[in-house]
Parts: structure tokens; C-alpha cells; sequence
């Protein structure tokens, strides 16, 4: 979005001396990735103080650095110009709001317990057959990412595609305040970030009210195979349209089959094949096509961008070394993203299948038990060889011995997983790496492949 210094001076409240009329278009909390003209905002976190490097931004060239009152830094550069405010995560907030405004086109959001970014992506992707369509880009979906998202939008678009993450009641309804979606995806409600509910019903709530803000004109896509997600057509003041594999849902995916390189199904008489793999990445094609559909965006229209989709980076990646099959999905984990790619792990045509999980994070008091879920899932699926990392990844793999799996190890440090399934792992085997994104599990793939030859 370009705005003019003299436009964020008025939104925020705060007096500006010269350079009114300069315009800007970047903005950023980091004072390394600055641009000559960026807007510098100095965000005060539990563990740092972006105002400690307002100098080094007005020495890239920033144009402007937006501080709160308590900074006593110097009142200007010669670069640019400080804009005083009381909060300064309220500055970006109120600021991305203003843009918001200003912009006023079709923004969809995007939440859910696990496949927000895919949906996200590929509703992308599929609206971009009608109307230039921006989105979040990686996963900047919390009370700053989404304002840095909108705020960065090519506001030439006709729709964003915003996702909208959270870890306590309320944020969601915050992040739809700024953004006005009139169009709202949950793709499922399971254990993330159960840690600061007291249930996951907690959780399906705060997912809820993603639902709860959309206008009486909006639209809901829902799943219609969670039962919690399909629930909340009930409260919605706005038109729902479902999402499955369910016989209720509007938009259905008959005939699915699947293999290593991908999957078909068909929606209606249109046959859709892509290179995602497994159930959960039908799920997140099918609320992808009910969005286009939304749209106005004709079923055989869609057949080509499904098609080309890719997964992203360390999101459900296959490729091949040394004739090892590899399922890159390293970002992040909770229970439900686990089993779904122990599954695609166990429907893959190997000699033996491995799965190096690491230990899934925020799930409070019940992440022993939901660890063990897993482990037990594990060995129902006949994983061959299950190796946990870190932390209660040591659970996991107890209760998958304990459920017959009888080729188990458990290491504390994610290089030393990826050393030892080296040490294990011969051509015509299939690996799945996996964690939650604190436990860097793409450090367990790089010890794995670390000649890096013969990767493809």
C-alpha cells in the first residue's frame, strides 16, 4: 500500500515537520531487511525493543520510524522523521486498519488448526483464474503479520487471501476487525495451541469467531467432515457453503484415489488431479474450490490451477535420494497434521517407512497423552520405524512400542535423528520428517541428506 508520511502522521495522531508529501510503500519491524523510504516501526517485545535500532533503520534509509513517547532517541535524521505514539503495535494495527479502508476490496480469511497456509495458498492461487489476488505471505498471520501483510499488499488487487492464526480467545475477532473479510475458511479445529484453552471446544470457539464477524452478506466455508467446524453454520449470520468428503457437504470430492505422486478426485462431473498428497490436502483443495466457486469461478476453470499447484517449502515436499523416497514437512506439527502425514508416509510403495517426528509443542497439560495418540497411531498405520525428537516425543514412541512398533528410538537433538536415520535407511525406503517449528527438524533432514547429491 503506498501512503504518504503525512496520511500515517494523521491516522496516528502524531505531528510531522517536513516531508508530509513523500509517499511510502514499505514497511517493516526489522531493521535489517530496510529499504531506502521504508517506515520503520519500533515494536517493544518481552524480549527485545525494536527502538534500540531506530539508527540502523535511518541509516538504511528508512523514511520514517514510528516510536512511542517513552523513546529518547534523537528527534531526526537526516534520512527521515520520527512519528511519535502512545503504542506502537497499535500504530501498526491502526495504520493497516486505514489501508484496509482506503483499499476496500474482497478480503477472504483464513483459519484453522492446521492447513491455514495450503488454503490460504491455493485459494490464492485459484481466485487468481478472475481478479488479481494478493495474500499473506509464509505465515505472518498473528496481531503483527497481518497488519505487515496488509500494509505490503499490492493494492492493484481486486482480493486478498489473509490467514488468521491464534493462541487465546479473542485474537481472532481483533485480526477480523482490522481486515473486514466478507468471506471466512476454517479448515478444522484439533489440538493447537490447546495450551491456553481449557478444552479443545475453547479452541473451536475462538476458530468461531472468524464466523461470527463476517457480514450478513458474507459467506462461510466450513468442513463439513469436522464436526465442530460444520457446527458453526448454525450461529452464522451469513450464507455457509461446506467443504468434504462428508455426503452433506455442497462441495464433495467423489472418487478419490491416491498415490506417491499426487491424488484425483472429482467434484460434481470435474475431475481434478494434483501433486499434493493425502486427505487433509483434498480438504484443503476442496475449501480452496468452494471459495473460487464463491466467486463466481466456474468448476472447469479450476481444473488447470489445481494442477500446477506445488506444496510450499517444508510443507508435504516429496522428493527422492539415493532411491529413498523423503516427505519434507518440517514447518510445524500438532496431533492432527501428524497422523494425517503418517498416513500419507504409510500409503507410499516403500521397502520399510520411517517416520522422524519431532515433539509437538502448546499442547499444555494433555501433551503426554496426545503425544501417545500419535505413537499408537503410528503403529495401527504398521510404520516400521518410528524415531521421536525431543521433549515428550519420548512419549510417542513409548506408546508406540507398547502398541507392537518394536523399531523405536528417541533423540533429544534433531541433527542427531537425521545422523541416525542415516545410519538406518537404504534405497526403497520412504522417510517422513515432521515437528513443531521450535525443534528445527530440517536440521534432522540436513544431517540425513548432508552431501546433498542426488537429491530430486
Amino acid at each position: 500500500m503506498k501512503l504518504t508520511l503525512g496520511e500515517v502522521a494523521r491516522q496516528l495522531g502524531a505531528e510531522i515537520a517536513e516531508n508530509a508529501g513523500k509517499s511510502t510503500e514499505g514497511w517493516s519491524i526489522d531493521s535489517r531487511t530496510i529499504q531506502p523510504g521504508d517506515v520503520f516501526f519500533a515494536l517493544r517485545g518481552s524480549s527485545f525493543d525494536g527502538h534500540e535500532f531506530v539508527a540502523a533503520a535511518f541509516e538504511k534509509g528508512a523514511a520514517a520510524a514510528i516510536v512511542d513517547h517513552a523513546y529518547d532517541g534523537l528527534t531526526q535524521q537526516k534520512s527521515g522523521c520520527l512519528l511519535r505514539t502512545k503504542d506502537t503495535h497499535l500504530a501498526l494495527q491502526q495504520l493497516a486498519a486505514y489501508a484496509r479502508r482506503r483499499w476496500n476490496g474482497e478480503v477472504i480469511g483464513v483459519t484453522g488448526s492446521a492447513g491455514k497456509t495450503t488454503t490460504k495458498d491455493i485459494a490464492a492461487a485459484l481466485l487468481n483464474v478472475k481478479m488479481k489476488t494478493a495474500k499473506t505471505i509464509g505465515n505472518l498471520n498473528n496481531h503483527v503479520g497481518l497488519p505487515l501483510s496488509l500494509l505490503r499488499m499490492d493494492e492493484s488487487s481486486s482480493a486478498a487471501v489473509l490467514e488468521m492464526g491464534m493462541n487465546h480467545a479473542g485474537e481472532i475477532r481483533e485480526l477480523a476487525a482490522i481486515a473486514k473479510p466478507r468471506v471466512g475458511i476454517v479448515t478444522n479445529v484439533g489440538f493447537a495451541h490447546v495450551e491456553y484453552f481449557s478444552s479443545i471446544d475453547g479452541v473451536a470457539m475462538a476458530k468461531r469467531e472468524l464466523i461470527d464477524g463476517l457480514p450478513e452478506d458474507g459467506i462461510a466455508i466450513l468442513n463439513a467432515d469436522d464436526e465442530r467446524v460444520a457446527g458453526f453454520a448454525q450461529s452464522a449470520r451469513c450464507q455457509a457453503v461446506t467443504f468434504g468428503f462428508s455426503t452433506s457437504a455442497k462441495v464433495r470430492a467423489e472418487d478419490f484415489s491416491a498415490n506417491d505422486e499426487g491424488m484425483e478426485f472429482r467434484v460434481g462431473g470435474t475431475c481434478f488431479s494434483s501433486h499434493l498428497n493425502g486427505h487433509h490436502n483434498a480438504l484443503n483443495l476442496l475449501a480452496g474450490i468452494a471459495t473460487a466457486q464463491a466467486f463466481g469461478i466456474e468448476l472447469e476453470q479450476l481444473v488447470k490451477p489445481v494442477r500446477t499447484f506445488l506444496p510450499g517449502q517444508m510443507r508435504g515436499e516429496r522428493s527422492t535420494y539415493k532411491g529413498i523416497v523423503i516427505w519434507n514437512d518440517c514447518y510445524n506439527s500438532n496431533p492432527e497434521a501428524a497422523r494425517a502425514m503418517l498416513e500419507v508416509l504409510r500409503n507410499t510403495a516403500a521397502r520399510r517407512r520411517i517416520a522422524v517426528l519431532g515433539e509437538m509443542r502448546e499442547l499444555g497439560q494433555q501433551s503426554k497423552e496426545l503425544h501417545r495418540e500419535v505413537g499408537r497411531h503410528a503403529a495401527k498405520l504398521g510404520i516400521d520405524v518410528l524415531i521421536g525428537v525431543a521433549g515428550d516425543a519420548n512419549q510417542m514412541t513409548a506408546a508406540a512400542q507398547e502398541s507392537g512398533l518394536q523399531q523405536v528410538a528417541f533423540c533429544e537433538d534433531a541433527a542427531e535423528a537425521g545422523e541416525l536415520t542415516r545410519e538406518i535407511a537404504v534405497a526403497g525406503d520412504a522417510i517422513l520428517f515432521k515437528g513443531s517449528r521450535s525443534v528445527g527438524m530440517e536440521r534432522a533432514l540436513d544431517a540425513f541428506v548432508k552431501d546433498g547429491e542426488g537429491v530430486s
